[in-house]
């Protein structure tokens, strides 16, 4: 029993919009009045140039953090500003108690840029399962949600992944090399190859609903952090899009996936993506 409750289906029947209404808080106050006016000792490095942290970020996590323990009683956060400071918290992930994966700016560098290409990213889950997602880009005020078994959403409008054209490139995002092994980089080298269009991902969130959407067909990404990919992998499943790891296993956000993995608008899809990056390891 969760304190309040008696299941998580009961708190998220009565409580997604107050959840919404967090998100949407903690971006207004936090990051919104930052974007565009960051001064040079609100930016900081964390493992390297392209690993940034800002005061937007720190500050709108503490917000979600506070606001949704609160919302759920007996819940615990997983944030990747918290982990940065504490890995240890990260185990959470893996536990039975409900919890709440937070990345407060996905896409730092684009937000540090002065772009619109970034969103806020909140994912609920429990015994690793998800159960619930949120992805707001506050620049374009734009809100995707998605609870399993009830559909993938943006403002409202049912999302619907669809599958590739017959006799086109398929558009693939890919990691980028910083983030990269060696290994993966030849995996990833598969797809450099007829009938493939790979590119370098954004922010992962804003990548993922662009799946949910139809606009990118698929993903090749090669790290596992739960807070970068639990909210938009189930808003792609629940748009009708699939994932899988290189052992054609699908990803799990617990961790100890084979990368690189790949989500894609259908599951055809999944699986031409992951033959390839088999192929060029």
């Amino acid at each position: 029993m969760i304190e309040g409750f008696e299941t998580i289906d009961e708190f998220l029947a009565h409580r997604t919009s107050d959840v919404e209404e967090a998100v949407r808080t903690a971006a207004a106050t936090e990051i919104m009045p930052r974007f565009r006016r960051l001064a040079a000792d609100e930016i900081d490095e964390k493992s390297g140039p392209y690993d940034l942290v800002t005061d937007a970020d720190r500050k709108a996590e503490a917000y979600l953090a506070e606001a949704l323990v609160k919302l759920l009683p007996g819940s615990v956060v997983v944030g990747e500003e918290a982990v940065h400071a504490n890995p240890a918290t990260y185990e959470a992930v893996r536990g039975s108690e409900p919890v709440w994966i937070v990345d407060p700016v996905d896409g730092t560098r684009q937000f540090v840029h002065g772009d619109l290409g970034f969103c806020t990213l909140v994912a609920l889950a429990q015994d690793g399962v998800l159960l619930a997602s949120w992805t707001y880009a506050p620049a374009q005020d734009k809100l995707a949600t998605a609870v399993r078994g009830q559909g993938a959403f943006l403002d409202g409008v049912r999302l619907r992944s669809g599958s590739p054209a017959p006799g086109r490139d398929l558009e693939v995002a890919t990691s980028h090399p910083y983030y990269t092994t060696d290994e993966q980089k030849r995996a990833l080298l598969g797809l450099q190859t007829e009938g493939i269009r790979p590119r370098s991902c954004g922010s992962a969130g804003l990548e993922y609903l662009k799946i949910a959407q139809g606009l990118l067909d698929a993903t090749a990404f090669s790290w596992e952090a739960a807070w970068d990919h639990a909210a938009g992998i189930l808003l792609v499943e629940e748009a009708g899009g699939a994932h899988l790891t290189l052992t054609g296993a699908p990803f799990r956000i617990t961790g100890g996936n084979t990368l690189p993995f790949t989500a894609a608008r259908d599951e055809a899809t999944a699986r031409r993506v992951v033959g390839l990056l088999s192929g060029g390891v």
